[in-house]
């Protein structure tokens, strides 16, 4: 099936379906405190860092967002070990303070749950890819959420993101793709996303008890979530995998 990719910028009027495409992210994922506050600006205010797909009918079915930031700038050079979060906050930072950026980072490859299957988050990673190119840049970096990580709650996320295959590309399905596309694994974000919250709002999110202390493996979680029942509280911190794509 053919599939049509389009900018935000250049078609408005989808701002709606885009933002009511349904996904298959685990419902903790979205109380990121940080996302919440900055991933609808990207719409708003970067619209044309914002893609998506449509089928023959003309239902989105894939969406990929990325920000523009500057990652030379003075104190920075390196990739953040709080990942996603702090790209967030430093592409917004830049774009406010009128920071020319040098990097686009990718935050997210959304693909509808019919549509899994169809090849269309090479597809909209390759056309990411294209639009940081057609806006002058040389770089797309990518803190990469390992699709097959939270299989395994307990590997380290330093052991898991290096095994390879015979072929020599990463196990990781997600990872696999980066590297397809031609991005070379550059280093871990070991806080790439916190999400914290009083107990019964995980109880809510996740039909789980959160009744004992310590690590609780949450299905679609990367990692255990720490409960701490006397507290009333329990934290998430995901790590997630820098990839870089030269242009």
């Amino acid at each position: 099936m053919d599939f049509k990719v389009s900018s935000l910028a250049d078609r408005p009027l989808m701002a709606q379906p885009v933002r009511d495409m349904a996904d298959t992210w685990p419902r903790f994922v979205v109380e990121d405190l940080v996302g919440a506050a900055y991933f609808p600006r990207i719409a708003a205010e970067l619209p044309e860092y914002v893609l998506f797909a449509e089928d023959a009918r003309g239902e989105v079915v894939a969406t990929a967002h990325s920000v523009p930031f500057a990652l030379g700038a003075e104190g920075r050079g390196e990739l953040p070990a709080r990942g996603w979060d702090e790209v967030l906050v430093r592409a917004f930072s830049d774009l406010r303070r009128g920071v020319r950026p040098d990097t686009v980072s990718a935050i997210s490859v959304s693909v509808a749950p019919h549509a899994q299957g169809r090849g269309l988050s090479a597809l909209m990673l390759s056309a990411m890819r294209d639009n940081a190119r057609r806006h002058g840049f040389h770089e797309v970096v990518a803190p990469v959420r390992p699709s097959a990580k939270h299989l395994e709650p307990r590997t380290p996320i330093e052991e898991y993101a290096r095994r390879v295959r015979p072929d020599g590309l990463p196990q990781d399905p997600w990872l696999r793709v980066h590297a397809r596309a031609g991005a070379t694994l550059v280093s871990v974000a070991p806080a790439s996303m916190t999400v914290s919250a009083a107990l019964e709002e995980w109880r809510r999110w996740t039909g789980l008890p959160f009744d004992t202390e310590g690590d609780v493996e949450v299905p679609g979680a990367l990692v255990p979530v720490r409960c701490e029942p006397a507290r009333g509280h329990a934290v998430y911190v995901e790590p997630n995998v820098w990839m870089r794509h030269r242009l």
